[in-house]
């Protein structure tokens, strides 16, 4: 309370004794000290709103900082999860290599916060908490000898006045001289610490440039940060690749590819153009292209002529009965259908084969499949035909698959040259239109069915290429004709 009654006095005595105020800074100094309290309010809020994104603990060592950080937490719960499911599966080797990549992205995390730390977040610090206070700590205390100076010289003239000199005479005594003392040793400090003010106030200004580079070494590092985790996860992409290409089958049918491959695969078999390496890693398109293409045949590949047939066989209990029964509706079927229900239901049991790894039993490809092979002409209630009629839809494809070779005696050889045919046609809708007529010559036709086979010859020409890649002998497989419905 004391001090601040002085002080009051000490402005109350410049008033009085009209002593004039000295002026503390330049004008250009005083635009600077604007600057300041601007600078810091960024310098702050930047500093604050960059700590909040940094996902890692601040100010600790790097092992804490690891285990603070949500893609380490995640990692492990993958590389836990594999140990769970082994490597012998798809699943567990997927989570293993995932968790591993997780835990190399939360490595390239850790370096980069810590730069940022270093290199940004600290100097931004710095200078909202520490440079630019400590100057206008300095400024203030400036202010407070600007005040003493002019209080001791307001207590010179006040002398002066009462001792009846003139303004141009100077007082003398003992009083006086330790009165101009005070008032030069004040001015003097004023004088020292102005100087040392307006020297920190211009280097702040000369340094701007290198406060400026803090947000350019932000980009930087968050660059480079990217960069190598870009890079980190195309290296590892490879390799999850190959561990599907391990398990080509797995859920084959019954995983539906993406949407867009799908559309661009069926647009390139439509046109003729197509390269097989572009889907040679992932066997779900291919497979919903084939089931695609079944299903949007003008009519079911069993014929609605056969419905029937089909569904009275499958009712038979008896199994010699019902296979003979099934065994005399495949004899009804026309010629072009007969061919290609024959190389499909080749192709599904040689795909059983790997039953073990593809988990596609002959009964779990009638499910998936069998809806796209047969349905009635006006399907009606769609509940009731997915309980009753697909049902027995599973009852016929099944034993076909199951008993193919009794079916559809003789080896079929399968196209694994990559000398695969291409449809003309524009639709693969449109295949019956694209039937050659009885009375062409043998040599024309044969011409006709290479230059025209039906988009299910390719599908399934690409999907046998995934045998090839597999270990299944080459010689083995070498070229057929699929004939047209």
């Amino acid at each position: 309370m004391k001090k601040q009654f002085n002080r009051m006095r000490q402005l109350a005595n410049q008033t009085v004794g009209r002593a004039e105020k000295t002026e503390v800074l330049s004008e250009d100094l005083l635009q600077v000290e604007k600057r300041l309290e601007l600078v810091k309010q960024v310098s702050h809020s930047t500093h604050k709103k960059l700590t909040a994104c940094l996902q890692g603990q601040q100010g600790v060592d790097v092992d804490k900082k690891s285990k603070k950080l949500p893609l380490t937490t995640l990692a492990q719960c993958m590389v836990e999860g594999a140990a769970v499911l082994g490597d012998e599966s798809l699943l567990g080797k997927m989570l293993k290599l995932c968790g591993e990549t997780q835990e190399k992205l939360a490595h390239e995390l850790i370096l980069f916060e810590l730069t940022i730390e270093r290199d940004v977040v600290d100097p931004l610090y710095d200078l909202a908490e520490v440079e630019i206070p400590n100057i206008q700590k300095q400024r203030k205390h400036l202010a407070k000898l600007v005040l003493d100076m002019d209080s001791a010289r307001t207590r010179y003239y006040q002398s002066t006045k009462s001792s009846g000199l003139s303004s141009n005479l100077q007082p003398t005594g003992a009083k006086a001289d330790h009165l101009r003392e005070e008032m030069e040793e004040a001015a003097n400090r004023m004088e020292i610490c102005r100087d040392q003010l307006s020297a920190d106030m211009y280097s702040f200004v000369a340094k701007e440039m290198d406060y400026a580079s803090y947000f350019q070494t932000l980009i930087e590092v968050q660059a480079e940060y990217h960069r190598k985790s870009l890079e980190l996860l195309q290296s590892v992409l490879p390799q999850i690749k190959a561990h599907q290409g391990e398990f080509p089958f797995l859920g084959l049918f019954r995983i539906a590819p993406s949407a867009s491959k799908l559309k661009k695969l069926k647009a390139s078999l439509d046109c003729g153009v197509m390269d097989v390496q572009e889907y040679s890693a992932d066997p779900h398109a291919i497979a919903g292209a084939l089931k695609s293409y079944l299903r949007e045949l003008p009519e079911p590949l069993m014929t609605y002529e056969l419905y029937n047939d089909w569904i009275q066989a499958s009712n038979i209990q008896d199994q010699d009965k019902r296979l003979q029964a099934l065994l005399n509706a495949c004899e009804k079927l026309p010629p072009a259908n007969n061919n290609n229900f024959k190389y499909l239901i080749k192709f599904l049991s040689k795909l059983t084969e790997d039953q073990d790894v593809n988990k596609m039993t002959p009964g779990n490809i009638a499910i998936v499949l069998g809806p796209n092979l047969l349905w009635m002409h006006n399907e009606g209630n769609i509940p009731e035909m997915m309980t009753t009629v697909s049902l027995q839809i599973v009852g016929i494809i099944e034993p076909i698959i199951q008993h193919a070779d009794w079916f559809f005696p003789g080896e079929i050889e399968f196209n694994v040259t990559g000398n695969y045919g291409s449809p003309v046609h524009t639709n693969h809708n449109s295949n019956y239109s694209s039937m050659p007529s009885p009375d062409m010559e043998q040599m024309e036709r044969k011409q006709n069915d290479q230059s025209r086979r039906p988009l299910s010859v390719a599908t399934d020409n690409m999907m046998l290429e995934f045998y090839k890649k597999d270990g299944y002998d080459p010689s083995i497989s070498t070229g057929i004709t699929f004939k047209h419905i």
